[in-house]
């Protein structure tokens, strides 16, 4: 069973109902990093409409003043934590501290009073202050955005719901190496930790959402 006839099988099971907005939304851009970002990396694709739909929801955000964070993959030399991720995916050792595959992709116009987390593995949860930020801004409602969908992104979507929020995912500011894992886990996604949304909807709920988070 495929398509539509596997959404309404879940929906019948009672799963992939929405969530829907809160009152605080914030963005979090998951590795949108030139080590992702530039095909010429061996862990990198062609994001270019990814990251021009990221930008608009950014700028709107902006716009808004609602809070916006990056993280990007980034490790240190000698031993640390992570060394087991790097044994199961060696091409993440390219990613070293002051290297510039560690850098955000600049497409994405960051702005200096956004943070950037650098973290060792998967969530964005785990090891950047992610948790402790949205509490400060008062968000409720967490947007995830960037790379990839069935990695990091997928991660920090599943510890965004056991953390307590909202989770919404626009689907044209997430991507994948793959179109098979992308699909299916924004499928999985929808049905069980987030809302999968197009961006277009995703706009439209925040000109109703809260503006004073600091």
């Amino acid at each position: 069973m495929t398509g539509n006839g596997l959404s309404d099988e879940f929906r019948r099971r009672g799963l992939g109902a929405a969530v829907g907005f809160g009152l605080r939304p914030a963005v979090i851009v998951v590795d949108f990093s030139q080590g992702f970002t530039d095909p010429a990396s061996p862990l990198g694709s062609d994001y270019h409409a990814e990251l021009k739909a990221t930008r608009t929801l950014l700028d709107r955000m902006r716009a808004h003043g609602l809070p916006v964070a990056f993280t990007t993959v980034s490790y240190p030399d000698g031993p640390h934590p992570a060394q087991h991720f790097l044994d199961k995916v060696p091409s993440l050792a390219l990613l070293k501290d002051g290297s510039l595959w560690a850098e955000l992709d600049t497409r994405l116009g960051r702005q200096d009073a956004e943070p950037v987390w650098a973290k060792l593995f998967a969530s964005s949860f785990f090891g950047p202050p992610l948790h402790h930020w949205l509490q400060e801004h008062r968000a409720d409602t967490l947007i995830v955005c960037g790379a990839t969908t069935s990695g990091c992104v997928r991660a920090t979507v599943v510890d965004g719901l056991q953390h307590g929020y909202r989770v919404i995912v626009p689907r044209e500011c997430v991507g994948d190496r793959a179109s098979g894992p992308h699909e299916a886990s924004l499928f999985d996604m929808n049905a069980k930790y987030a809302d999968v949304l197009g961006l277009n909807e995703v706009l439209e709920r925040l000109e109703s959402a809260g503006t004073a988070v600091d």
